[in-house]
């Protein structure tokens, strides 16, 4: 298993309890790809650098897990289909 760090920026438009929800999605789906939570951490409200599909701000989330390539496959698929994470991106952590 490789140790990857997973960072999404969920729509700044939804209720605190929703953007909880999103990110307890992500968590469950890396769950039932057999990937390991080791840290998770809400960096909570930043200003984009750019404007992203309209919003000029986003809550920030960052997951480190150690994963198989398929589980950090199937949460880029996941992540480009949910609406509520205007941006993501993964970055494998070298030992």
């Amino acid at each position: 298993m490789r140790k990857y760090e997973l960072m999404f920026v969920v729509k700044p438009t939804l209720e605190e309890a929703a953007t909880l929800n999103v990110v307890e999605t992500i968590k469950k789906m890396l769950g039932e790809q057999k990937a390991k939570l080791v840290s998770e951490k809400n960096m909570g409200r930043r200003e984009l650098a750019y404007e992203v599909k309209g919003f000029k701000n986003g809550n920030y989330f960052l997951l480190v897990v150690e994963a198989e390539p398929a589980a950090v496959k199937e949460f880029d698929r996941v992540a480009n289909i949910n609406e509520d994470i205007i941006r993501h991106i993964v970055v494998r952590v070298e030992d």
